[in-house]
């Protein structure tokens, strides 16, 4: 809406004319961002301390998170509020790709803020079905899908996605491609949903991944850029740059307030809003593939409870007795279990997720 405003009085008062460069704007949104989560952080958390709406720790968790129990939950509010300011303020609304990001942020923002809602304030012990999570889930997918495939922006690689170290090479779904974008987004925020288990842990990561989409989106929405570093040229996909920004602002300034001991945990309305966006905007700058790289954390996090579910499962159908490949899984409680400090964990996995995101960047020019 500022955007829209202050850059059509441009030709009266110059300085306006800033307002025409992503980068300004970017940073103008994760500054934003950051400085809303400090205004409304202290307010939300004070709010979900007055109506006691705490997190339950699970019984079979490790013995030091039971400390946590009670500890304010479903601050991924002041996620979710943070970077739609700045994103209504400073981006181009009349934009597709910020359209079809912002509804995949609010959508999945629902879903979780009723999954908490039923978990914390109406003590319903598993809180929404998870099959009525997974439909939510798909029917998100299903829009996306179809918004894409009927825009005309979309017209020339609606159903394609680049395969990272090879230059100019392009795999064509057809008409599969609907099923591959419900499974990145449904996949990307169930991993994120279940990498939320520690102080920081998952904000950081997402910080981390979201830099890094905010410089593949400004590459992306460049044909200098994209045409010296090969990669399709996405007219229109550099808005995304300023709310990949927004977002990690956000997740920054929530971080002053969920690093170890946590003042206040994100809860599925936080995890799953932000896993949607992240899946959503590698599948608007046909990154689905190196989503595996940048996102490689969640990913190993989302694999590690499949095997153990699979392992437990298997040698209980074969020897009467289900065991365990991990000593609990998420891979995280894995090493906590292993006598890690919960710090430790987080501070390594924040630095292998770094390394991941730096090399996904190099594989633009490893071809």
């Amino acid at each position: 809406m500022l955007y829209h405003f202050l850059y059509s009085f441009r030709d009266v008062f110059s300085p306006f004319n800033v307002f025409q460069y992503i980068t300004f704007r970017a940073a103008a949104a994760a500054i934003l961002a950051l400085l809303f989560t400090f205004a409304i952080g202290p307010r939300i958390i004070r709010t979900l301390h007055k109506y006691q709406i705490g997190e339950e720790i699970r019984h079979d968790g490790p013995e030091s998170h039971k400390k946590k129990r009670g500890t304010p939950t479903m601050g991924g509010l002041m996620i979710i509020g943070s970077v739609l300011f700045p994103t209504l303020l400073l981006t181009d609304l009349t934009n597709v790709y910020i359209q079809i990001v912002v509804v995949a942020l609010i959508w999945m923002g629902i879903i979780g803020f009723l999954d908490d809602y039923l978990k914390v304030v109406k003590k319903v012990k598993k809180g929404l079905v998870a099959r009525y999570k997974l439909i939510g889930q798909i029917l998100l997918g299903v829009v996306i899908s179809i918004w894409i495939f009927n825009n005309p922006v979309f017209a020339e690689f609606k159903s394609v996605t680049s395969v990272p170290f090879f230059k100019n090479l392009e795999l064509d779904f057809g008409y599969l491609y609907p099923l591959a974008i419900i499974l990145v987004i449904t996949g990307t925020s169930n991993a994120v949903n279940l990498t939320d288990g520690l102080d920081g842990l998952a904000a950081g990561l997402l910080a981390i991944c979201f830099t890094a989409f905010a410089a593949i989106a400004y590459m992306s929405g460049r044909i200098d850029f994209s045409s010296y570093l090969n990669i399709l040229y996405l007219p229109g996909a550099g808005e995304l740059t300023i709310f990949t920004a927004a977002i990690t602002g956000a997740c920054i300034g929530y971080l002053w307030f969920n690093a170890s001991p946590a003042e206040v945990f994100m809860g599925d309305v936080g995890s799953l809003s932000t896993g949607a966006a992240l899946g959503t905007i590698a599948v608007l700058l046909k990154k689905e593939l190196l989503l595996f790289i940048i996102g490689g954390v969640f990913v190993w996090e989302a694999v590690s409870v499949m095997l153990q579910v699979t392992y437990f499962r298997m040698t209980k159908k074969k020897y009467d007795e289900g065991k365990r490949l991990f000593k609990m899984a998420p891979i995280h409680h894995h090493f906590e279990l292993k006598g890690w400090p919960e710090s430790r964990v987080v501070v390594r996995f924040w630095i292998i997720g770094l390394l991941l995101a730096l090399f996904s960047l190099t594989t633009f020019k490893i071809r």
